[in-house]
């Protein structure tokens, strides 16, 4: 029988490469977190000092002249709340199929794979779908092309969470229901989903604070407005292109006000997935 001893030299060149790969990963991972701070930081710093009271009572301004991103906000708000709507049912009701009745049939992989390639499709190919569909037939662009094209971006994210929030729900939980007498709905609706309730609203404030921040679908479906309107048949205003219309200007004033919209798009962002990671953490918990 063959015995092997680490000589000094191989044990030496063991603990090099460990502690080499070691501080490596370290300085990348300190890296990689640091940007993200670093970029909330510069948004909020340079749009912290544009907050006042007039950018969430007045409307966008022309070239040259005060103002604010009242119908902005609103539009975005508007558009953003009926796209989860519409979102939320399908990607939960989605979810629920594929985790308590598809699971390894045929119809589940299909919708698996079609979820997958819109979960990490780029957003201004969504987009460009639905100009294809609504806006052209349509011939004007319109909120509703906007709505459509958000909801389209959120429910595979809904979609996926769901599914694995329910498949994280123990068998044996279903069993004892279906074992007292139980349908297979019932089960599902008084155990599964209770279960998993916690994991479902993480997902949905996931997606919400996905789209909230997306602007390439917006260029080809909703567009902008310089005007105060919660009509969503036409062109409405939205942040996300207001922010990208004013920081290509070269008007002081709206840099400004682009630089302001960008922090508190950032602050909401980082409150919905704060706000998630709260729910999510009661969930593991189990409180």
């Amino acid at each position: 029988m063959a015995t092997y001893t680490m000589t000094p030299f191989f044990n030496f060149k063991r603990k090099f490469v460990n502690k080499a790969v070691l501080t490596l990963a370290t300085v990348i991972s300190i890296l990689g977190m640091a940007l993200p701070f670093w970029i909330l930081f510069t948004v909020i710093q340079r749009g912290f000092g544009s907050f006042n009271w007039a950018l969430i009572t007045q409307i966008t301004p022309p070239p040259m002249a005060e103002g604010g991103l009242l119908n902005a906000i609103v539009g975005s708000f508007l558009m953003v709340g009926l796209a989860m709507v519409i979102a939320a049912p399908i990607g939960i009701f989605t979810g629920v199929y594929l985790a308590e009745y598809g699971r390894e049939s045929k119809l589940a992989s299909l919708i698996r794979f079609v979820n997958d390639v819109l979960l990490s499709a780029p957003s201004i190919v969504i987009g460009l779908f639905v100009y294809i569909i609504m806006v052209v037939p349509m011939h004007h662009f319109s909120g509703y092309a906007g709505v459509v094209a958000l909801a389209i971006i959120a429910v595979p994210v809904m979609v996926r969470t769901t599914e694995n929030m329910l498949l994280l729900v123990p068998d044996v939980m279903r069993e004892g229901s279906l074992a007292l007498g139980s349908s297979k709905r019932q089960a599902i609706l008084r155990i599964c989903l209770p279960a998993a309730k916690n994991g479902i609203i993480t997902g949905i404030l996931l997606a919400l604070a996905r789209i909230s921040g997306e602007t390439a679908p917006l260029l080809f479906t909703a567009l902008n407005s310089p005007y105060y309107s919660t009509d969503l048949s036409q062109p409405i205003a939205n942040l996300p292109n207001t922010i990208f219309q004013f920081a290509m200007s070269a008007d002081d004033g709206w840099i400004s006000l682009a630089w302001a919209g960008a922090a508190l798009i950032s602050l909401y962002v980082v409150i919905i997935n704060l706000v998630a990671r709260l729910v999510f953490a009661r969930n593991t918990t189990g409180k």
